[in-house]
């Protein structure tokens, strides 16, 4: 008798911008019970997964520049709206579902996909979770997400807190589940290079004001200047026009057309990880790139220049060992990261141990993700369906106009005239949508800054 072949994974990730559509796409590869979709090329290979991707359509719809950026690979990738992607879900059986939305996206679709699953007998299991620190609106945030099979937490200390805020509201919080950032990865440092390379990570949105924005430029140009023999990278998101998961109204490119940088300072783009490849100091305000260098043991600092606050995120960093200021890096400080901060955010490198109650590496970070979705694939009977914390019920001020923003009704109904088609868009379809975006892009970068100021005088 022929040896049977395993059926393969599938695999659905939903994802609203580039940032999220890397971290769905590398959480789907890391939480895949068996083999990893790494392990073999995608070309004819059958150990891991299929992955089919979903780009949710909306101002942070990734272009194809930015995909190509984020490196992660599909077996299929298109864009839908959410009444679209309902439909595909009643029309294609998956396995496993990420959702990697923001938090009323994610509410939304839990709701719109127990409706559309009432009647299978059948049903992937759900999992959601968060692209890097939570810093801020951490109720709201999980409680959008509550309802999901698995909600995943990047570290240990994210794991405590989403289950004391389930618990606190009488929510059942076993879906909390904890795992790492499935992006940490790449060579450990291993000593300078040459020339000395000091990356700057920015953010879209922190800070948000021109005055600060300016500020950290000038402070990153006068490092460069103060280092002739240093090369000073100012590592950037998106290009103008484009968007990630945060608005972002004051590109730098802009902001750095009224200065005349050293010829040792450059805007630079492409992966992440690529870019630290070379790193030998990573700084920035309050970025998710910080664990990225730490992982690898980089040098890191976050600023405390404009204050250790909320708003900024850099407060999250407290403890770190981490916090400093260009004063203090211009005359030569190198912070020492705290081993023990540096482990209950789940970060680790060269297989380090990760957490102090299970240790482990961080090879093994998904281990409980895998073996929790191995049992639910296996639950006889199936699973039960979709149970979010918000129903109209407990939320009927609130849940109803997230739906609505999604075009669902109050019970996760489409609503008449949602849109939703059966084919792809026509040429005139398009270019409207283009129009749009472009408009609404102006109005962000643009108009908004210019009103704000006049709101000012």
């Amino acid at each position: 008798m022929p040896v049977s072949t395993p059926k393969r994974l599938r695999i659905a990730v939903l994802a609203d911008s580039d940032t999220r559509w890397k971290w769905g796409a590398l959480t789907a590869d890391r939480i895949a019970p068996g083999p990893s979709m790494e392990a073999a090329p995608r070309e004819g290979a059958q150990a891991g997964p299929l992955l089919d991707g979903f780009l949710l359509r909306g101002r942070a719809t990734p272009t194809p520049r930015q995909l190509e950026e984020v490196g992660v690979r599909a077996d299929s990738l298109r864009e839908v709206t959410a009444v679209e992607f309902l439909r595909a879900m009643t029309e294609e059986s998956y396995d496993v579902l990420v959702l990697s939305l923001v938090g009323g996206g994610v509410q939304a679709m839990l709701h719109g996909l127990a409706r559309v699953w009432e009647n299978r007998a059948a049903r992937p299991v759900v999992v959601t979770g968060y692209v890097g620190v939570v810093y801020e609106k951490l109720a709201d945030g999980l409680l959008l997400r509550h309802g999901a099979d698995l909600v995943l937490a990047n570290s240990r200390q994210d794991a405590d807190r989403f289950r004391t805020v389930y618990e606190g509201v009488g929510a059942d919080a076993s879906a909390v589940t904890e795992v790492a950032l499935p992006f940490l990865g790449g060579a450990p440092y291993e000593g300078e290079h040459d020339p000395y390379t000091v990356v700057f990570a920015a953010q879209p949105s922190v800070p948000d004001s021109h005055k600060d924005r300016t500020y950290l430029l000038n402070r990153l140009v006068r490092h460069a200047r103060r280092h002739p023999e240093r090369e000073v990278l100012l590592k950037l998101r998106s290009k103008p026009g484009e968007h990630t998961t945060h608005i972002e109204e004051l590109p730098y490119q802009k902001l750095v057309q009224r200065l005349d940088p050293p010829a040792n300072f450059r805007l630079v783009y492409g992966n992440m990880g690529e870019v630290l490849d070379r790193t030998d100091l990573l700084v920035t305000v309050s970025s998710t790139a910080a664990l990225e260098s730490l992982h690898r043991r980089i040098p890191t600092v976050v600023l405390s220049d404009l204050g250790i606050r909320e708003s900024l995120g850099n407060h999250h960093f407290v403890g770190s060992g981490c916090l400093a200021s260009w004063d203090q890096l211009d005359a030569g400080h190198r912070p020492t990261p705290d081993e023990e901060w540096v482990s209950r955010q789940g970060v680790a490198a060269g297989g380090t141990s990760r957490t102090e109650s299970g240790g482990g590496s961080y090879a093994s970070a998904f281990d409980a993700a895998r073996e929790r979705i191995a049992e639910l694939l296996d639950r006889p009977g199936g699973l039960p369906p979709l149970t979010p914390y918000y129903t109209p019920v407990t939320a009927p001020g609130y849940l109803p106009g997230i739906l609505a923003r999604h075009h669902l009704g109050p019970d996760g109904t489409p609503l008449p005239g949602a849109p939703a088609a059966d084919k792809e868009p026509g040429p005139v379809r398009q270019i409207v949508r283009r129009a749009a975006r472009g408009a609404y892009r102006h109005g962000v970068q643009r108009v908004a800054p210019v009103i704000r100021r006049m709101g000012e005088l």
